[in-house]
């Protein structure tokens, strides 16, 4: 599940520079797949947390659980994106070459999140989970860059009211998404530490971490968008 999840995003990236109606119909096939694996697999780790299990297998059984409904809205984020391309597509709509390379270095950014998330999630791999948090911060204010540079650009003349609806639910999707990776990351993280506690583990992570520091700026100059691009 966590494997096609992702793979759904990476193909709603793919979309929106090479949409073709094989792949859409490909990415909705696989998003109903994933809905069908939360629904066995929630009622199945239900049934199992009414019987007598350890504590850590009890511990695993709840992280389950919460990232069963990450992967799975992840799914739906890449249906959005898609739609989102299907809208440009009929309506005969698009971005302007700076919106465009500002997108591109969002997807970049967000194409690495998924890669570390789904590496952290398959090999239970901890110092990978680390690594999230700080480009999912990053990602917060790629979202951010980007609209503000839209409204620049909408006053410009370069872009359209129309356009910036769309454009303002891609980046949200994308942004979200991200959200849900560091969700991930952190249930990850609550395990390995027998903490259980979602929120005290995001706020360990950035707290006086100089790992944190460092890999939060190497990867904001690695997705630097300077100026807005017109």
């Amino acid at each position: 599940m966590a494997n096609e999840a992702i793979a759904t995003f990476r193909l709603s990236i793919q979309a929106i520079t090479n949409y073709t109606p094989e792949l859409a119909v490909t990415l909705r096939k696989m998003e109903k797949n994933i809905d069908h694996y939360e629904d066995v697999l929630c009622t199945y780790l239900t049934q199992l947390s009414h019987n007598q299990v350890s504590d850590d297998d009890s511990a695993k059984v709840t992280q389950l659980l919460k990232v069963i409904g990450d992967f799975e809205r992840i799914s739906d984020h890449a249906v959005n994106v898609l739609e989102s391309v299907e809208e440009l597509r009929e309506k005969g709509i698009e971005f302007s070459s700076g919106a465009s390379e500002e997108l591109a270095i969002l997807c970049s950014a967000t194409t690495e999140i998924l890669d570390l998330t789904e590496k952290a999630f398959v090999n239970n791999d901890v110092v990978t989970a680390f690594n999230v948090e700080p480009l999912e911060q990053v990602i917060d204010h790629l979202r951010t860059v980007l609209r503000n540079n839209h409204i620049t650009r909408l006053k410009s003349g370069a872009c359209t009211v129309e356009t910036g609806f769309v454009w303002s639910d891609l980046i949200t999707d994308f942004e979200r998404v991200s959200d849900h990776c560091s969700n991930i990351a952190i249930s990850i993280i609550d395990v390995s530490e027998h903490t259980m506690n979602a929120h005290e583990v995001s706020k360990g992570i950035r707290k006086n971490n100089a790992d944190y520091s460092d890999k939060y700026k190497e990867y904001s100059q690695k997705y630097s968008i300077e100026k807005p691009a017109q």
